[in-house]
């Protein structure tokens, strides 16, 4: 079995299942999971929703990990289970251990529960495949089922380009990483690895360490690649095509997104579910919306003063002026109260 950090025991409270599957139908599933808080939920259901959209002859089960779920997120969840006769289970999280760790300002615990998935699992499944809730499928999954070699502990997709990875290198004072960085918001999760390389426990000793945190940008995400740079496998790049529709913002840009992508990661901070978005680009998220119980969820508004800015600005490229103008007085409005 290897090596286990977190007791899950301790770190999940309950679990709630929802399993719609058809008992007849004996496939052999392969499991998702997410790690998320309130902020991410609509983009989780959504990204749930658009993996079994365009994979209906696979057989899964999928697996949330957040701190809180109302009554009513509960239950549309469990619409979407019986919608597409697929199995999802609800996990609440313990984050009393977590509390300790750095956040940002867009990145609360949740960014850590990644580290909980890979030890939840030690002794039950051989693989699971983890995205962030702002992954959207537009695509063929079944090529990720049998592509990790026994000896490599994820398979992961880089992030950026050479250039990129040199900074990063120098940055976190780890040179192998000069031959590649990885984005972790997609991690293809060799499970049996995980637990020998006690990858949970490893990370969770660097994030206590004052003069590693000093050092990071991207807390989960760097500490992941320090520890893991030398065992993990590229894979392609349409397994996670990263685009931001900050892009939008600029005045020429290339779309990565291509007809063979399968999974979109919108990253930065303005996400395909929040109202200054409409762009084309967002397009495979609100197709995956329409096929959700979350199709009559409007839009999230700015919540916070980093959003409202974002938001003016795209109202401007947007030729929304008068919306720009009442989003910057909120977003000064919002500066000044704290």
């Amino acid at each position: 079995m290897g090596y286990q950090y977190f007791n899950t025991d301790e770190m999940i409270k309950n679990t709630t299942v929802f399993d719609e599957r058809d008992p007849s139908l004996k496939k052999e599933s392969f499991h998702i999971a997410y790690g998320i808080d309130k902020n991410f939920l609509f983009g989780c259901g959504v990204s749930i929703a658009s993996v079994l959209m365009n994979n209906r002859e696979m057989d899964f089960v999928f697996h949330v990990f957040i701190d809180q779920l109302s009554t009513d997120d509960v239950q549309t969840f469990s619409q979407l289970a019986k919608s597409y006769k697929t199995c999802i289970q609800l996990h609440i999280v313990n984050c009393e251990k977590l509390k300790s760790f750095p956040t940002t300002k867009n990145w609360s615990v949740a960014m850590y529960f990644r580290f909980i998935i890979g030890d939840y699992f030690i002794g039950s499944q051989k693989v699971i495949l983890y995205l962030d809730a702002d992954i959207v499928c537009k695509g063929d999954i079944s090529g990720l089922v049998n592509i990790l070699p026994d000896d490599k502990v994820a398979g992961v997709v880089p992030e950026r380009d050479q250039s990129w990875w040199e900074q990063r290198a120098h940055s976190l004072h780890c040179p192998a990483l000069e031959k590649g960085y990885f984005n972790s918001g997609m991690l293809l999760l060799n499970i049996d690895a995980w637990a020998r390389e006690y990858v949970s426990g490893r990370a969770m000793e660097m994030l206590s360490d004052k003069k590693i945190t000093s050092m990071l940008s991207y807390m989960d995400q760097d500490i992941l690649n320090l520890i893991l740079h030398d065992k993990v496998q590229f894979i392609d790049k349409i397994y996670n095509t990263q685009f931001s529709l900050n892009y939008e913002l600029k005045k020429t840009f290339i779309n990565p997104v291509s007809d063979s992508t399968v999974f979109i990661h919108y990253v930065g901070p303005t996400k395909p579910w929040h109202s200054w978005s409409c762009y084309a680009s967002a397009t495979p998220f609100l197709v995956a919306r329409e096929h959700s119980p979350w199709k009559d969820t409007p839009l999230m508004s700015p919540g916070n003063a980093n959003y409202a800015r974002y938001c003016a600005k795209h109202n401007f490229k947007q030729g929304k002026n008068i919306a720009g103008i009442i989003n910057y007085i909120f977003y000064f409005y919002l500066k000044i109260k704290g």
